[in-house]
């Protein structure tokens, strides 16, 4: 009973009014999912409550958890989140366990619901097998396999925490690239969950591997089948039409294909499932022409996807002799008339190794020059100089004014924004990573004023050991190039005023003092 709220809405003579009560706030767990975090109730929810009980518009999307049972998938869920909760103790990752390990707990709730009703609709005792491409941390694939369900998971680039599942999570290192050697036959469902440069292939390689092959996608990156992928329409956001691109790529593979809102801590939670085949066994080979004829025709212009008009009847394969079509024979035919190698040429698996993309490769004279023109911008276009640091009080001090990402944008050169998209993502990484000079809130960009920085308090009277000392080991910007000077004397600022403060880092003191 610790994690009950109320949302109460009341009414004045005038205005309406919506609050959250929290009933123990001091015993409140929050697991980023079904519990989220006491500020996120009051700074966010409440926010989007009132904004949504206002407007008036139809939803991009389907309600959460629309084809299964939310009583069982909520059941679920709160026994693996019990099961499973330690993984975020020991997560090597660098990356967040919260997000990461409860996400994947709400994916493996929702995916083991909904296998048990196929299951049950179906008249089946095995639990289903599964292929997770693209794996990553290999969580899900372990979680499956724990509650279960055969099957493995592969990915490029090996995980640390691989090693910590055990022999009976399976999980290989290996690059996937679409083609005849790719195919998982034996599979009951091949799963791409934020599988970047697969996405769109794995309703076609679920396609091809059998007829009874179905598949569960949720897109996160845009990929098209050879790079990214190109916007066609400005009536949509981006999401929305790149979720639609995934469901036209599963209804040229033949699928019937269903859509769903999951319960994760992601903005890209709408998933895309291939249930079953919209076409005979009997038809696979010329299938299997409609969808090539649709893979290459993506390189050039958008090809209509089978069932967006009427088609032409699919060819009818010989029976066997106790009456049932031969489907492994018509699986098989169209493979006979692809080319051998990959099915579409351009395709690039990911590298190995992972490319530093937060301005580390980037030169320092490039980064220090933006950073100059855009500090110019904030302040007013006063032209800076390195000659015109101060110390001492200040009567004033110039912080300038904040502008938007676009504003500042808009005053660099094209070829400035390309490289920094290039090597580090865009000009926001750039200016979030020289956090000293900016920083940047609700996609407007500040210069930073060190005097609303908070302070470390000691005790009076405590001793200040060497471990703990500030060494100054890079110089201040603002003294260096602010009109003004440093806002903080030289004994409050972290950083050097001038060469004559600088100091070797600690790690480099204690190796010279190594006998």
């Amino acid at each position: 009973m610790s994690n009950v709220y109320q949302i109460q809405l009341s009414r004045t003579k005038a205005e309406w009014f919506i609050s959250v009560l929290i009933f123990c706030p001091e015993r409140w767990h929050s697991d980023g999912v079904i519990y989220p975090k006491p500020a996120w109730l009051a700074e966010e929810l409440l926010a989007r409550l009132a904004r949504w009980a206002v407007e008036n518009k139809k939803r991009e999307f389907k309600s959460t958890l629309s084809l299964v049972s939310i009583m069982s998938y909520s059941r679920t869920y709160q026994e693996l989140k019990e099961k499973y909760k330690d993984m975020v103790k020991v997560w090597p990752e660098v990356t967040d366990p919260e997000k990461f390990v409860y996400e994947d707990v709400a994916i493996a709730a929702y995916l083991l619901v909904l296998w048990e009703e196929e299951r049950a609709e179906r008249g089946l005792a095995a639990k289903q097998s599964f292929v997770d491409l693209g794996c990553g941390n290999g969580l899900l694939v372990h979680i499956l396999c724990s509650e279960g369900h055969p099957g493995r998971g592969i990915d490029v680039r090996r995980r640390k925490i691989w090693d910590m599942y055990g022999p009976q999570t399976r999980l290989e290192e290996g690059a996937i690239t679409p083609d005849d050697k790719t195919l998982f036959p034996g599979v009951d469902w091949l799963i791409g969950n934020h599988s970047d440069e697969l996405t769109p292939w794995v309703p076609v390689i679920a396609a091809r591997s059998s007829y009874d092959c179905r598949f569960f996608v949720l897109p996160c990156c845009f990929f098209d089948f050879a790079g990214k992928y190109r916007r066609r329409q400005s009536q949509k956001t981006q999401y929305r039409e790149y979720v639609d691109f995934i469901r036209e790529v599963g209804l040229s593979c033949g699928f019937h294909i269903q859509e769903d809102c999951l319960r994760i801590p992601s903005t890209k939670r709408v998933c895309v499932i291939g249930t079953s085949r919209a076409y005979p066994a009997s038809g696979e080979a010329w299938m299997d022409e409609q969808r090539t004829r649709y893979i290459r025709g993506r390189q050039c212009c958008p090809v209509s996807p089978p069932g967006s008009k009427p088609s032409p009847p699919a060819p009818q394969v010989a029976a066997d002799s106790s009456g049932h079509q031969d489907s492994a024979r018509a699986s098989g035919a169209g493979a006979e008339d692809r080319a051998a190698g990959p099915w579409l040429p351009g395709f690039h698996p990911r590298e190995k190794a992972q490319r530093v993309r937060n301005c580390a490769t980037l030169p320092r004279g490039f980064v220090d020059q933006v950073v100059l023109q855009v500090a110019e911008l904030l302040l007013g276009g006063k032209k800076l100089d390195p000659t015109s640091s101060q110390e001492g009080p200040l009567k004033t001090w110039n912080r300038g004014e904040s502008l938007s990402l676009a504003e500042v944008a808009r005053e660099l050169d094209r070829e400035t924004l390309q490289r920094l998209k290039r090597e580090c993502g865009g000009l926001q990484t750039l200016l979030r990573n020289s956090h000293q000079v900016f920083e940047v809130l609700n996609g407007r960009v500040h210069i930073r004023d060190w005097r609303q920085e908070p302070q470390k308090a000691r005790r009076p009277g405590a001793k200040r050991s060497p471990a703990t000392e500030a060494f100054k080991t890079r110089l201040c910007w603002f003294f260096t190039h602010h009109p003004d000077g440093c806002v903080l004397p030289s004994t409050s600022c972290p950083f050097a005023h001038g060469p004559g403060e600088l100091q070797p880092p600690q790690s480099s003191r204690k190796h010279k003092q190594t006998p």
